[in-house]
């Protein structure tokens, strides 16, 4: 007997428009990046409300009010917890991590270790602008040697964090970066690092236009090198990408550097959720109980 099922709608990117209108300054390369995400998720077909969306504090950590999935804008460097939190209560959810330099790498570098070498299976996107843009520029984690900024005028005397070479030795299971002037290539790398079962990470040159007049798109441009155009290069070798890593200059690679797929993600090796995700469990917690907390944070 024929039936008359519908199939079921495809996502589209209209789908994952925010209620919120983006308010980064006009040029920001963080428009790039949730270009990026959006494009990313209609192609993988991932429903929204399969998806949340966590962050910080900063310009770049404001992301989850400008898409349509779960999500939550938590406290200045502790995205990674609460990352952590929703992945194990659910772990079928995708579960994405937006930031920037000073979040993750400043007050946030502490969690971003532990997440890593936890192989939390989420993605961690960190915008890195190399500034403090919603504070008005001040010296990043990642800002360059003698850049002036309005925190040290006359020139940044810090050594900065070299965001891929940390992760390779703390234990990402993903390494990537991308730049926010490569959307097709940007959209890939997110891609990569939804369908990866483990910690990814993608740092991504995404410019800051106001204060920032450093690492512009100028800047960039002649100088971001794809690692997949090197046919030679092979991303399952540890060694070879940390070498590579710790490339800046006249060239500074982009693309996927280091993955590794043998270790489990953090859910997996927990027995516990063995049984599925703890969120359709069956909690000894009284039901009266469950609502009051539930009415008390809405």
């Amino acid at each position: 007997m024929a039936t008359d099922m519908a199939a079921p709608r495809q996502m589209v990117l209209a789908d994952l428009k925010g209620k919120v209108d983006p308010d980064w300054c006009p040029g920001c390369g963080d428009f790039g990046v949730l270009a990026a995400v959006q494009k990313a998720l209609v192609d993988l077909q991932i429903p929204n409300h399969r998806v949340c969306t966590i962050s910080g504090i900063g310009c770049s950590s404001n992301f989850p009010g400008f898409i349509n999935t779960y999500g939550m804008h938590t406290l200045h460097g502790r995205s990674l917890p609460v990352a952590t939190g929703v992945k194990l209560a659910n772990h079928e959810l995708t579960v994405l991590v937006t930031g920037g330099d000073g979040d993750g790498f400043g007050i946030g570098v502490g969690h971003f270790v532990h997440a890593m070498r936890r192989n939390v299976d989420l993605l961690y996107i960190v915008m890195d602008n190399q500034i403090y843009g919603l504070t008005t520029g001040q010296t990043s984690p990642t800002s360059r040697l003698g850049m002036k900024t309005k925190s040290m005028p006359f020139g940044n005397i810090e050594t900065p964090i070299n965001p891929i070479t940390l992760a390779l030795s703390s234990g990402a299971t993903f390494v990537a970066r991308g730049f926010s002037g490569e959307q097709k290539h940007l959209t890939e790398l997110i891609k990569q690092g939804i369908q990866h079962k483990g910690f990814s990470f993608l740092d991504v040159f995404s410019p800051c236009v106001t204060y920032n007049h450093d690492n512009t798109y100028q800047w960039f441009r002649p100088r971001v090198k794809k690692l997949e155009d090197d046919a030679a290069y092979d991303a399952t070798d540890w060694a070879a990408a940390v070498e590579r890593s710790l490339l800046w200059g006249e060239e500074i690679p982009i693309g996927k550097f280091f993955e590794r797929t043998d270790v489990p993600a953090l859910h997996a090796a927990e027995p516990v959720l063995n049984a599925g995700p703890l969120v359709e469990g069956i909690t000894r917690i009284p039901p009266d109980v469950v609502q009051s907390f539930i009415d008390e944070l809405t």
